[in-house]
């Protein structure tokens, strides 16, 4: 039996999870986020938002990461299960072989049997996993659209001549004014933005 391609599709499943909330909830120290402070950047200036911030501070990311956090705890716990039972099948299949209990026939049938729910396994746990890969990929979209629709509207009123992504894993922006840091308006916008929608539900 390959017990270990079972388990390691498991532990590939529950990585890609950890790996999305780190990656996003990560703290960037590389540009100070001081917009809560002072006057706004003047219109036409090129401004940056820390997305690392930006996330970390987004109600409805935190919300939507949660239940994707609880999806993959559940299907950890599923994939688990069945995998213990299967193991626990295949140990007791042995046992039985070993001390004669079961024909020669019995025992390749059997076996034949054990084969196939170990593939079943493998191509169940292989579905959950794009499952949550596609889970995931709608979470940063839903994210990503809020953010683009707001920032229309924001700007149309703020009319800057750039507005800058950085992050502390993708950081184009080397050196800059904090006072161009428009983080924490955006986060504030948003939140309301986010708050007053989810009260209409």
């Amino acid at each position: 039996m390959k017990k270990a391609s079972l388990i390691t599709n498991v532990v590939l499943a529950i990585a890609v999870i950890v790996l999305f909330v780190l990656h996003f909830t990560s703290n960037s120290n590389s540009l100070k986020n001081d917009s809560g402070s002072g006057s706004a950047p003047a219109a036409g200036s090129v401004v940056y938002i820390q997305m690392d911030s930006l996330v970390n501070q987004y109600d409805m990311f935190n919300d939507l990461k949660s239940e994707l956090e609880s999806k993959a705890q559940v299907m950890q716990d599923d994939l688990n299960k069945k995998g213990m039972a299967f193991e626990r099948d295949v140990k007791d299949f042995r046992e039985k072989v070993e001390k004669g209990l079961i024909t020669r026939a019995q025992a390749e049938a059997q076996n034949a049997q054990l084969q196939n729910r170990e593939r079943e396994l493998q191509n169940y746990s292989q579905q959950r996993q794009m499952e949550m890969n596609e889970e995931q990929a709608v979470l940063v979209r839903k994210v990503m659209d809020a953010l683009d629709k707001y920032l229309v509207k924001f700007n149309a009123d703020k009319k800057y001549s750039m507005i800058i992504n950085t992050s502390a894993t993708l950081n184009t922006v080397l050196r800059a004014d904090s006072t161009l840091n428009i983080t924490n308006m955006v986060v504030a916008g948003l939140n309301d933005e986010y708050v007053a929608t989810k009260g209409k539900k």
